[in-house]
C-alpha cells in the first residue's frame, strides 16, 4: 500500500487504492484526500477482477477496445473492464491484487503496478 500511495502522491493524483486477498476480500483500502467517493467501488472492482481472472484488468480493456464479440466482456457481473487492477504475484502464486481508481486508467495502472512491484523487492 505504501508504494502505491507514494506513487499517487508523487504525481498529485487523488485516488482510491484497494488491496484484496486471493479470495477477493478487501484487506486494505485507502482513499486519498479529495479522491471522489465513486472511486471506492471502482478500485475494489478492479482489484477483485484482477484476482478472480488472474490477469491485469488492462487485458479486458484492450479486448473490449477491439469490439465485436469481445464486447460480451462488458456483461461480466461485478467485473471491471478498466485498466488499473493488477494481480499480486509472489513465488509464482497470485496472493491478491491491487485496484486503483481516480485518475486515467493508465495512471491508475501505474499506481497499482508500483504497489505490486514493491512486494517483489
Amino acid at each position: 500500500m505504501a508504494s502505491a500511495e507514494a506513487e499517487a502522491r508523487k504525481n498529485s493524483w487523488n485516488v482510491v487504492i484497494a488491496i484484496v486477498d486471493s479470495g477477493g476480500n478487501i484487506v486494505m483500502l485507502q482513499r486519498l484526500d479529495d479522491a471522489q467517493f465513486g472511486s471506492i467501488d471502482v478500485a475494489r472492482q478492479k482489484a477483485h477482477t484482477a484476482v478472480a481472472f488472474r490477469r491485469p484488468t488492462k487485458v479486458f480493456q484492450d479486448l473490449i477496445a477491439q469490439g465485436g464479440v469481445n464486447l460480451r466482456l462488458l456483461k461480466l457481473e461485478g467485473a471491471s473492464p478498466l485498466e488499473g487492477g493488477v494481480p499480486i504475484v509472489l513465488g509464482g502464486k497470485i496472493v491478491g491484487a491491487i485496484g486503483v481508481s481516480g485518475v486515467t486508467s493508465q495512471q491508475d495502472a501505474q499506481i497499482a503496478q508500483a504497489g505490486a512491484d514493491a512486494l517483489l523487492k
